[in-house]
Order: structure tokens, then C-alpha cells, then sequence
């Protein structure tokens, strides 16, 4: 068991490395422990980008403080998973206390890439020091000319040419994104204009921004794709097996996952790991899935021949797959196609627009719900805590009433502690 402090007890950890091995004491723990505390319903949830343990489990102690009271008959248990994940400190989480020395810090001018920033980027890039000592010395100097992007760019691709695997596509054609191979200048150009309209709040736009803005964009989409890599490692060869073995050693546990953002794959994909035969996961909630909204699709629209690289593994679940949504969420709905397919489209466009200019090839499913699979059922969240929740299928839930806030750059992303969203979780697993 860990950290007393949790708001619901009985309460498990699961910490994976990046290859997806679990930690044994933990994992031995669980296994025994889970049948002889009663548990018969155990919610387990991931969190996405994140810095550290203590932010995972602060995520987790306010998430899960609810869930008690909404099903106060239930014997339920709590497993929270720790990945090595990170996020950079100037995304803001939404009603996550600050220190009043953040908060002083805040106004005192500091380098592009603070002191916790450039440690969490030595754990995502190990071995590479050099190259983001000089990527954190060219965003603060911000030399002239594109000579000086263009050198960035080339530092941003050498992070990534560390020998290892691609990480598993969400779709067949879904490789490396064209960001780190296209021209890094036009990337900086484009990203600094998406920001610019994110902080403008609507206002007109008067000039063109510094593509400089932009190339911090860059250095954050790297470290998505290397965490995205990570989350489907550590679901398909870590939790998904683990789960096979909770079902031998507790039968009787309902299994409910539950996944933030790149989490949110990190579960998805535990499907694909999943043993043959195990049917003790009841239900699967998204919260802002950070993977592609094709992801299940039997058919891409735009290439009939091939599938998303989870095709039909909702029927793993015996539940519903549960997929939040909001329109608020810019990482998802700005970013996130923005990156997929950034070389070679010159268009400028910003916001919400890039989705409509790309068009919904790129789409995330946390910007708009689960795509292209048959039978899908889309609901506003309060039609869904109305008892109108299918009791299986794949169900887009337009959460924006509640993920709504948060700056630049990833607007809502990380708003999701919310009673309502507990509430969600509870009702899709069925749990009385």
C-alpha cells in the first residue's frame, strides 16, 4: 500500500519504467492483496505528461476523493499508475496549487527552460546533455536569421536519433511526425502563429510573430512523441499483462481503466496486451485521449484499406469504451494536428482552425471523440450521467461543460478534476 495521505483507501501503486517492467513489490502487493481486501471493483487510472510521482499521486488523491460517496456500497480499490512521463513547467494544471515562491518566481525573468524543465528533459533524453544545453542556450540568445532555426531544428531531430524503436502507429500510416523532418523554420513560424492567436483570446493579430515563439513548440512536440513511444510500451508489455495476471490471482475484480492524455493511450493499449480470454475489464474512460481518433477504426475515411492499429479492441471490454471530449483542449485541437501533419502544408491558419484546414485526417480523441467506428454513440456529458450511458460500444462524451480552462499552450487539457468526470467513470463501470 502507499502514500497515506491518499483520499481513498485500500489504495495500490504500479511504477513501470519506460520498457514497461513493473515494479515487483508493487505488482506482488497488488496481486496478493487485492481478493483479501474485498475489492471487487478497482479503478485504475494513468496519468499523462507529468513531472514526478508526487504529481501523479496529487492528481490521483483529488480524481478519486469523490468516488466513495458516489457509490458508497461499492467494495471498491484504487490502483494508480506511475509512468515515466514529463511535462513542461509552464503547462498550466488547472486548480493545482501553486507555492507563494512559484508564484514570486513567476515574475522574475528566467531562462526559456527553468532548473525542473531541463531535469525532466535529461530523464525523457538521457545521454543527450549536450544537445539540450545547447537548445536551452538558443532559446534564450534567440540568434538572427533562419541559419539559427534552422541549427535548432537540427538539435530538435538529434534528440530523437537515439537508436531506439518508433513508437506503435495509431494508424498504419501514422509514423513520425512530419514536423521533425520538414523545414524547422516554416514549423516555428507556424507554431508561434498558433500561439499568438491562443493568447490573443480573439483580439486581431497585428504583424507576424517571432518564429523564435514558436521554437519552444518544437522542443515540446519531441518530448510528446518520445512520451507517446513510452505510454503504448508500458500499456501493451506492462499493464496489459499484469491484468492478466490479476485475473488469475483475483477472478472476482472488475477492472475499470481510466487514462489522462498520453494515459489514456497507455490504457487503450493495454487492451492490445491484454491475455486471450480475460474479460475482467468492465468499462475504459479517455480523459482528452492524446492518441488519433481513428485509433479503432475498422477503415480510415480516407484510406479504406487500412485500420487504426487498435481496430476493434473496444470488445475487449466488457463495457463501454468511454471517450472524452472538448473543443476547449488546445494541445489536442491546435497542436496535436498541427505537428502531425505540419511540413509541406504552407497554410496559416490557428486555434481551432487547423482542424478545419487539415481536416479530420489528424484528429485527436480528445478534440472530438472517437471516429470512423460503427455503432459509436455521441452524448453531452449530462445526457451521460443521465442513465443514458450505453452498457457496451464505443461512446464520445462532449465533457467541454466541465473541460474548460487553462492557458496557453494546452488550454483545457489538464482540466479534468472534476466530480462530474468521477461520476463518469463510476457510471460507466456500472458500479452499484
Amino acid at each position: 500500500m502507499a502514500d497515506p495521505g491518499m483520499s481513498v483507501a485500500p489504495y495500490w501503486e504500479l511504477t513501470f519504467d519506460a520498457d514497461g517492467d513493473v515494479d515487483g513489490p508493487e505488482r506482488d502487493r497488488l496481486l496478493a492483496q487485492a481478493a483479501d481486501r474485498g475489492v471487487r471493483d478497482l479503478i485504475v487510472f494513468s496519468h499523462g505528461w507529468n513531472n514526478d510521482r508526487s504529481g501523479a499521486t496529487a492528481l490521483y488523491r483529488r480524481f478519486f476523493a469523490p468516488v466513495p460517496g458516489l457509490a458508497p456500497k461499492a467494495r471498491l480499490g484504487y490502483v494508480g499508475v506511475v509512468w515515466p512521463s514529463m511535462r513542461f513547467s509552464d503547462e498550466p494544471i488547472p486548480d493545482f496549487p501553486r507555492s507563494v515562491a512559484a508564484v514570486e518566481a513567476e515574475a522574475r525573468p528566467r531562462p526559456a527552460l527553468d532548473k525542473d524543465t531541463r531535469r525532466a528533459l535529461l530523464e525523457a533524453f538521457p545521454g543527450r546533455t549536450t544537445v539540450l544545453d545547447q537548445l536551452a542556450r538558443m532559446l534564450d540568445e534567440r540568434p538572427d536569421g533562419t541559419a539559427g532555426l534552422a541549427e535548432f531544428g537540427r538539435l530538435v531531430r538529434l534528440l530523437l536519433d537515439d537508436g531506439a524503436p518508433a513508437p506503435v502507429a495509431d494508424t498504419d500510416e501514422d509514423g513520425e511526425p512530419a514536423v521533425f523532418g520538414g523545414d524547422p523554420v516554416a514549423a516555428c513560424e507556424q507554431f508561434a502563429g498558433a500561439l499568438a492567436a491562443l493568447d490573443s483570446s480573439g483580439a486581431p493579430q497585428f504583424g507576424i510573430p517571432n518564429p523564435w515563439e514558436g521554437a519552444k513548440e518544437l522542443l515540446r512536440q519531441a518530448t510528446y512523441y518520445r512520451m507517446k513511444r513510452r505510454a503504448g510500451t508500458v500499456g501493451e508489455r506492462g499493464l496489459g499483462p499484469l491484468l492478466g495476471r490479476l485475473a488469475q490471482a483475483a477472478p472476482g475484480v472488475r477492472v475499470h481503466l481510466v487514462g489522462h492524455s498520453f494515459g489514456g493511450r497507455l490504457v487503450a493499449f493495454a487492451l492490445r496486451g491484454l491475455p486471450g480470454g480475460v474479460d475482467t475489464v468492465k468499462s475504459v474512460t479517455l480523459l482528452q485521449g492524446a492518441f488519433s481518433h481513428y485509433a479503432f477504426a475498422a477503415r480510415l475515411p480516407h484510406a479504406p484499406d487500412r485500420s487504426g492499429t487498435l481496430k476493434d479492441l473496444q470488445r475487449r471490454v466488457d463495457g463501454p469504451l468511454v471517450c472524452c471530449y472538448s473543443h476547449f483542449d488546445a494541445a489536442l485541437g491546435t497542436f496535436y494536428p498541427l505537428a502531425s501533419r505540419l511540413a509541406g502544408d504552407d497554410r496559416s491558419c490557428a486555434g481551432n482552425e487547423i482542424a478545419a484546414v487539415l481536416g479530420p485526417r489528424w484528429g485527436a480523441l480528445g478534440h472530438d471523440g472517437v471516429q470512423a467506428v460503427q455503432g459509436t454513440v455521441r452524448l453531452d456529458l449530462a445526457a451521460a450521467l443521465d442513465g443514458r450511458l450505453p452498457a457496451s460500444g464505443c461512446v464520445n462524451v462532449d465533457a467541454a461543460a466541465v473541460v474548460r480552462r487553462g492557458g496557453a499552450p494546452t488550454g483545457a487539457h489538464s482540466d479534468i478534476v472534476h466530480p462530474e468526470l468521477a461520476r463518469l467513470v463510476v457510471a460507466a463501470g456500472r458500479i452499484a
